[in-house]
């Protein structure tokens, strides 16, 4: 921040700016800082109260190329300009901005604010919905949790009135008559810049239009915006790239989020790490690592969350009579392969795999982990496949290693975890439901029908097979991590271990746009808002922040929970026998599970996999070809660790269940 001292310009200092091509309507109102060089300032036209530090430095331009510190070409008014700023060949002018030091302005057509700004904030975004009625406020530190809230509790009039006059509260202390550039900032061959302000260090290079918005940046999270973009009433977190003719309007972009290659977005909101190119959005949520990376697909009127969007992917709420009401949901962790169509309203359940074009309405919330297929003009569901999917394993641990969010205070609160209480509650309605579709259904059946998708007999009874295998498997990971944190050497020590510390983890879960809650923890959380115990959108943050740092608590009761449900005693009170049956069951549904993954990865070096390798040669020069670029199943990382963990899980529990026998 600036904190020279400033004072009037001497006789002889006006002489010299005026022998430089300077003027001013008032030279009374230009102040400078010591000590002045009036050598750096040169054809400047001067109007209102302009405040100046000392240029005395030199800027380095791409390529190695430096130029002088100062001011030259360019029409400032109401300007404070920060030490060592450069600012050259300003087509028009420079109006209501504090510039802080190390800025770079080169050839940029006009900056400008004009009146009270609120630069973005307080911007009401239609998401989800064409037709109106989730309007959520966006702000420089909206996370996806508090959107979620803002725009899908609509129904809940007393929370939504209290986020909402704390929005208002935070837009109201940032609305100014001045905007910023922050330190170290470069805007760099750009056209018009209206009521925006912009942070330190950001890159904003060969914009076309920017009006009313904010580009939050710093050193250690810098934001890029380039070339002919154009952006209304928005909002770039830090981190944030847009760019290569983006057209941005009524949009929130996240911490780490890219946009670009024509990409074309309005009335929608991108949370962290998601990636836009080529498509075009409209009127989405788009939670954490939302993906889409083709021309031909579009996002339109839905809540998606570590989706991945595949090639002429679609959606559409045209079967309507009333206008465009209707919306989708698509639950975190699902993927559309190419060409894939889906008709709102819609619901697909978590880490789904949607295929093909799907003309009717349905909802397959409770049988997650699932493939929903096309065939002859109908939705087949295929329940659970997607848990013994190689590519459903890489996706869960691809996420946290392409978090690249820099900045120490991050919105987002996320949790990775393929297999959570909130998965394993689905998973848990999914045996359930699948059994009295099968029961209900008669043995003679062998199609079903469910809330508008089919499921043939053979794939309820793998899916059935497959989800009480992964819940095996889930609960087994939870206990054993928590025997692992230590020796253990009595029983007593053993029970003392799985004393609850945070009990209300039981019951169902929340997923909030990345963050998990157990559903009593959240309704305390809305209480506590509602009732004003949390006064600031701060407050809220860091209050969700601690909710996090407690997941694997919360966790362990919800798992707790479940051998009270099912086999009426408590982890606590759990014998010898107990433990080992329990890792026993565990370390079998490990080893069945890791034994379907690998073989789905095999199949990519089968020979069906080798088509279009080994151009000009035999077989033996395609098998080489192939070995050459994809390498072999042997060889695979990814298999080799699977491989290599399920021998390290099988000494794990051969070590437990030996300790529990000598207990």
């Amino acid at each position: 921040m600036m904190k020279n001292k400033h004072r009037n310009l001497k006789p002889d200092e006006v002489k010299l700016l005026e022998l430089q091509g300077c003027t001013s309507s008032d030279w009374s109102k230009v102040q400078t800082s010591d000590p002045f060089n009036s050598a750096r300032i040169k054809n400047v036209r001067f109007s209102g109260d302009i405040k100046l530090g000392t240029f005395q430095g030199e800027t380095e331009f791409f390529g190695g190329f430096s130029l002088p510190t100062g001011i030259e070409n360019a029409a400032l008014h109401n300007c404070r300009v920060g030490d060592d700023v450069f600012i050259r060949n300003i087509g028009s002018y420079i109006s209501n901005y504090r510039i802080e030091d190390r800025a770079v302005i080169d050839d940029v057509q006009i900056i400008a604010v004009e009146g009270l700004a609120t630069f973005g904030n307080g911007v009401r975004v239609q998401v989800i919905n064409e037709a109106g009625g989730r309007e959520l406020p966006i702000y420089n530190h909206l996370s996806s949790h508090i959107a979620y809230l803002l725009a899908l509790y609509r129904h809940d009039e007393e929370l939504l009135e209290k986020l909402e006059s704390l929005v208002s509260d935070y837009v109201e202390k940032h609305t100014y008559k001045e905007g910023e550039i922050g330190a170290g900032a470069r805007l760099l061959n750009c056209g018009i810049i209206k009521n925006v302000t912009i942070g330190g260090h950001a890159l904003v290079q060969g914009t076309s239009i920017l009006e009313n918005g904010t580009i939050l940046s710093k050193e250690s999270a810098p934001s890029r915006v380039g070339s002919n973009v154009i952006a209304r009433d928005f909002i770039f977190s830090t981190d944030s790239r847009v760019s290569e003719n983006t057209i941005i309007c009524k949009c929130f972009v996240g911490q780490a989020t890219e946009l670009g290659r024509q990409y074309s977005a309005e009335n929608s909101v991108f949370f962290a790490n998601c990636a836009g190119f080529h498509g075009e959005a409209c009127a989405i949520f788009a939670g954490p690592y939302t993906v889409t990376h083709h021309k031909s697909t579009l996002l339109i009127a839905g809540l998606y969350s570590f989706m991945n969007a595949g090639s002429g992917s679609n959606q559409s709420n045209h079967m309507y009579k009333l206008g465009p009401v209707h919306q989708g949901i698509v639950e975190r962790g699902s993927k559309t392969s190419s060409d894939s169509y889906m008709l709102w309203p819609m619901r697909v359940g978590a880490f789904t795999l949607v295929m093909g074009r799907h003309t009717g309405n349905s909802d397959t919330t409770d049988l997650p982990f699932s493939y929903l297929i096309e065939d002859g003009g109908e939705s087949i569901l295929v329940p659970a496949v997607n848990l013994r999917s190689v590519g459903t394993i890489r996706d869960s641990k691809k996420w946290p290693r392409r978090d690249k969010r820099r900045d120490e205070n991050k919105t987002e609160f996320l949790t990775f975890h393929l297999l959570t209480p909130y998965t394993g509650e689905k998973i848990l309605r999914g045996i359930k439901l699948l059994e009295e579709i099968r029961d209900n259904a008669g043995f003679s059946s062998q199609t079903f029908y469910y809330n508008g998708v089919k499921i043939r007999r053979s794939a309820l009874q793998k899916g059935l097979e497959i989800y009480r295998l992964a819940m095996k498997r889930y609960l087994g990971n939870v206990v054993v991590s928590v025997l692992r944190q230590g020796a253990i050497t009595s029983r007593a020590e053993l029970s003392s271990r799985f004393e609850l510390k945070e009990p209300h983890g039981a019951g169902s879960w929340m997923d909030l746009a990345g963050l998990y809650l157990p559903k009593f923890v959240e309704d305390e959380f809305l209480s506590d808002l509602k009732s004003g115990q949390l006064g600031s959108m701060k407050e809220i943050h860091d209050r969700l922040g601690e909710y996090h740092e407690l997941f694997e608590d919360y966790e362990l009761a919800w798992v707790n929970q479940v051998f009270v449900d099912e086999r009426g005693v408590a982890l606590k009170d759990f014998t010898s026998e107990n433990f080992c049956e329990l890792i026993s069951e565990w370390i079998m549904a490990v080893e069945k599970l890791d034994r379907m993954r690998c073989e789905d990865a095999e199949k990519e070096f089968f020979h069906t996999s080798k088509m279009g390798f080994g151009i000009d040669g035999d077989s033996d020069v395609q098998d080489a070809d192939f070995k050459a670029v994809r390498g072999s199943a042997e060889e695979n990382d990814f298999i080799m660790e699977l491989k290599e963990r399920l021998i390290l899980k099988k000494q794990s529990a051969k070590q437990l269940i030996d300790l529990f026998s000598n207990l």
